[in-house]
């Protein structure tokens, strides 16, 4: 809206309006920063309305997982569904400062809609009836996987994309991969482009200049499987991690600007060019949410840092879990949103082999308790322990994966 405003008063009124307003680098501190005195201002009133509602977090019981019941019984009825805080503030930010009529915006906001519903479905649901679990585990995964879907469709098929672009309204996004070839007399830079269905075919390495293979035709399906698999996985990862006071939130700050700073850079031919990675068109929009998403979690943890006043719930943190992984899609950059995004992974791989474990080796378990925070809890780590030390080593992982931009 703002590049809207601006160009407005230019040729209404004749205001200059300074430039700097519409560069994607302002635009993307001031979204931070919008969402971060959003969430810290009306933080406040929000809890306390949900305190009123009776809105609160229900707890493990103590037939299901006595120890637990015993470390987080003074949690029950902590206010819950805090991701309506984030979400709302995140979307105020999307409207006022970033392109309307680029693609990454509508799909960046279709997906907070759309998956922020979902976890505000189950959330209403675990909270209305005090024996439920919410929705049913294949429920969500079918709207996960049926929105994933979507995305990579839109990605790998033209026909899609010629539909939804109107004029100057979600132009199909276009990349340049950029090669510097050194001769005996002169430097010179090889440029090809690439349609969204070519761009969205290549699979990027950290660490590597060029792209370990590209999908084409009937190998598309792979490619299409994996973003489903991405964004899916990413949504319910940063959902188990959900489990101690600001644990998911401190980790999403690292990884959202981990792949903020990939997309700004991606944007800028002369920096993607001098980095060797993909210029991507556009892709400053996916930078100005994710610095959004990084401010709005920020100050969310303001009252979710232990001893946590709200909670997120799965609004929050599936909606923001499918954000991050939407926003690697786009970029091309899963590994790296699996290395910034570390303990995520930790997280959603240990619920795995512990499943596993229990159905092939004759109800046997690897871990104290999964979630893999639980398991240090039943061996004796205070949370403010464990959550401080799995920010520090998702700290590790994020410099490592900024690093892979100049030792590649």
């Amino acid at each position: 809206m703002i590049l809207w405003l601006t160009d407005l008063a230019s040729a209404l009124f004749g205001w200059k309006i300074p430039a700097a307003f519409t560069y994607f680098s302002t635009r993307m501190l001031f979204a931070a920063l919008t969402t971060l005195l959003f969430t810290i201002t009306l933080g406040p009133r929000f809890i306390k309305r949900l305190y009123e509602l009776k809105i609160g977090q229900p707890i493990r019981s103590v037939e299901e997982c006595p120890l637990l019941a015993e470390l987080h019984g003074k949690k029950k009825d902590t206010p819950t569904m805090g991701g309506i805080l984030i979400l709302s503030s995140m979307s105020a930010s999307l409207l006022l400062w970033m392109d309307l009529t680029n693609v990454f915006t509508l799909i960046l906001l279709l997906t907070t809609l759309v998956i922020g519903a979902l976890g505000a479905s189950d959330d209403y649901l675990k909270l209305r009836f005090h024996n439920s679990r919410g929705l049913k585990p294949r429920k969500k995964l079918f709207v996960q996987v049926g929105f994933a879907s979507l995305v990579a469709l839109y990605l790998l098929f033209p026909p899609l994309q010629n539909a939804l672009h109107s004029g100057r309204w979600f132009k199909p996004p276009s990349a340049k991969e950029q090669l510097i070839v050194s001769g005996e007399k002169r430097t010179e830079i090889r440029t090809t482009t690439l349609s969204t269905q070519q761009y969205a075919g290549k699979f990027y390495v950290p660490f590597f200049k060029e792209a370990l293979f590209s999908w084409n035709g009937f190998s598309l399906i792979a490619a299409f499987f994996l973003m489903i698999f991405v964004i899916t996985g990413s949504s319910n990862a940063v959902n188990l991690t959900d489990g101690l006071d600001g644990l998911a939130a401190g980790c999403l700050v690292m990884a959202a600007l981990v792949l903020g700073l990939f997309s700004f850079l991606s944007n800028n031919i002369d920096l993607a060019r001098y980095l060797n990675i993909l210029y991507i068109e556009g892709s400053g929009e996916i930078g100005v949410y994710l610095f959004a998403l990084a401010g709005a979690a920020l100050g969310f943890l303001w009252y979710n840092g232990y001893p946590a006043q709200v909670f997120m719930g799965d609004t929050g943190s599936l909606a923001l879990g499918a954000i991050v992984g939407v926003s690697s899609v786009l970029l091309r950059r899963e590994l790296i949103l699996a290395i910034a995004g570390a303990i995520f992974v930790a997280e959603a791989m240990s619920v795995i082999l512990q499943v596993l474990s229990y159905r092939c080796r004759n109800k046997k378990r690897i871990f104290l308790c999964a979630p893999l925070h639980h398991h240090f809890e039943y061996k004796g780590w205070p949370e403010t322990k464990v959550v401080i030390r799995f920010w520090i080593i998702n700290l590790l992982f994020a410099i490592i994966a900024v690093g892979s931009l100049k030792f590649q």
